[in-house]
This record gives structure tokens, C-alpha cells and sequence, in this order.
């Protein structure tokens, strides 16, 4: 769906100390593709409106919708969603959007997650529609953030991760938790390819963060020879 419409928040909770997480009920909905996008729009009393875009991260067969939005500190829409907005309140969105980046259960190859940041929402989404279609299809994910307190779905991942249903690498740019075995900083592209599915497997891509860190890790990932026809991208600025 195209236009504009209201959705009504049901649950909201702080997945860190600067994101929130959104569970939004939106009336008939539609179909959900894990990777899409909505745009969520505020209006205020005198008419201003400020429109931001936000990627989905679970939706269920409800008509509900789950985003994560991290504060910025200049944001015109999301520090008002972190810190004002109130279950009960009702805002405007317009999507689902995209279809680009989206991943499809039927998709046989294996999946190699990258996500920078808060960029590991939308790939959150293709994780949990995998283990709503009970898929043996091998996932990934290498993480990429500055802190373990800027963690999102720390608990979730950890699970999924013991139970042998993802594989789950961090790479801690700033601070490293406490007796881990690689220290904090930046990887090289070396231990980078340490981490990923080979490319002679040929899995399907999916890299999200801010600009740089994703036209980075796209360059590694064609410099080690995976087929640039298997690498989507999705970026945000900063």
C-alpha cells in the first residue's frame, strides 16, 4: 500500500540505551518481506511534517509491525519516538516499502548477513522470517558495532546462536565485553574473509550500515570474488 494511514502503538521497549523497539498494529496491513522499509510521518500543530524511514524488523500475521529506531541527537522525528511517543498513540506510515533488498524463504542458497550498527534491523527481520518458516537454509551473521551496550537483540541472537540456528560473529569497533578473545577495533579485510561463508559457496548477500562501512565491506566482498550479482546493499548516512 501506497498512501499514508494510521498505525497504533502496542508495545514499545529500549533495546539499548539510545534505540527503541516499536510494535506498531497496522488495520489490514498486507504482505511484509523481510527487508522492507516504512516510512513513519509526524505532523505537528502547525502543520509541519517530518517524514523519516524506517526498516522493518519483524511482522507478524496480525497486522502488526516491529521497527528499532536509534536516537539521533539532531533527529527531528526520532528522538520524539524514543522519548514522547506512548503506547496507545497512533502515528502515520506509509509501506511496507522495497523490494531490492528483500530475501525470500524459497531462495535455496545460503545467506551471509553484514550489518553496521543499526543496520542489523532489517536483516533481523529476514532471520526471524527463516525461523517462521522453520528453514534448514544455512544464515550468518557478522556483526559489526562500537560497544556490547549498543547490541540490539542481544538475547534473541545469543539463542539462536546456542541453539546452532545462526551463526553469529561480532566485531566490537570500540569496546570488546569482557574476556573476549579478539580485542576492539577496526577487522582487516583478512579477518573479515575469516568470517564470512566462502564465495565458492555462492551465498546470497546482504550488507547494511552507514554509507561507509557498506561500500567497505562491498569492496572486500568483490575483491575476494563473490559475484557482485549476490551482494545487496542498503546504506543510511553517517
Amino acid at each position: 500500500m501506497n498512501g499514508w494511514r494510521p498505525a497504533t502503538v502496542v508495545a514499545a521497549s529500549m533495546e539499548t540505551p539510545t534505540a527503541r523497539t516499536l510494535q506498531l498494529h497496522v488495520p489490514e496491513r498486507g504482505r511484509v518481506l523481510p527487508g522492507q522499509h516504512i516510512d513513519i510521518r509526524l505532523t505537528a500543530e502547525d502543520g509541519y511534517q517530518a517524514v523519516r524511514s524506517y526498516s522493518v524488523a519483524a511482522a507478524s500475521g496480525d497486522d502488526l509491525l516491529e521497527t528499532t529506531i536509534e536516537e539521533l541527537a539532531d533527529g527531528e522525528v526520532s528522538p520524539y519516538l524514543i522519548n514522547d511517543l506512548e503506547v496507545g498513540d497512533r502515528v502515520e506510515i506509509r509501506g511496507p516499502i522495497g523490494r531490492w533488498f528483500t530475501w525470500h524463504a524459497t531462495d535455496p542458497a545460503p545467506v551471509q548477513l553484514i550489518a553496521g550498527g543499526s543496520g542489523v534491523v532489517p536483516l533481523m527481520s529476514m532471520i526471524r522470517a527463516r525461523e517462521t518458516a522453520r528453514s534448514q537454509i544455512p544464515f550468518r551473521l557478522l556483526y559489526s558495532l562500537r560497544t556490547p551496550e549498543s547490541r540490539y537483540y542481544g538475547a534473541e541472537l545469543d539463542s539462536l546462536a546456542g541453539a546452532q540456528r545462526l551463526g553469529v560473529d561480532y566485531f566490537y569497533t570500540r569496546q570488546a565485553p569482557p574476556g573476549s578473545a579478539r580485542p576492539a577495533g577496526r577487522p582487516d579485510v583478512g579477518e573479515f574473509a575469516a568470517r564470512v561463508i566462502p564465495a565458492d559457496r555462492t551465498p546470497e548477500i546482504r550488507v547494511c550500515g552507514p554509507t561507509a562501512f557498506v561500500e567497505q565491506y562491498a569492496q572486500w566482498l568483490l575483491d575476494l570474488g563473490y559475484p557482485a550479482a549476490t551482494i545487496r546493499t542498503e546504506r543510511f548516512g553517517g
